[in-house]
């Protein structure tokens, strides 16, 4: 005697409906870190840049310190102490 749920559909044909999403699902993960394996490697970018990212790292903490300001009071001072 076959059970079938409300809907009209047996237990083996619900099984096949899950397996058959399990593989869909699987399928989908595998292509997705795929392509984000590409999208995510920042070390690899980072490598090739690698002058470019220590200067702008440099240059953004600088200007982030305040570095502008300060430079610019030190060297009116110096010459303000010269005349």
């Amino acid at each position: 005697m076959t059970v079938t749920a409300t809907n009209g559909r047996t237990p083996d044909a619900i099984r096949r409906e899950i397996e058959l999403e399990r593989t869909r699902l699987a399928s989908a993960v595998e292509q997705l870190r795929e392509g984000l394996g590409e999208a995510t490697d920042v070390g690899a970018k980072l490598r090739t840049r690698l002058p470019l990212a220590a200067v702008a790292a440099f240059a953004g903490s600088f200007v982030l310190a305040g570095g502008i300001g300060a430079t610019m009071r030190l060297l009116a001072r110096r010459s303000r102490e010269r005349r």
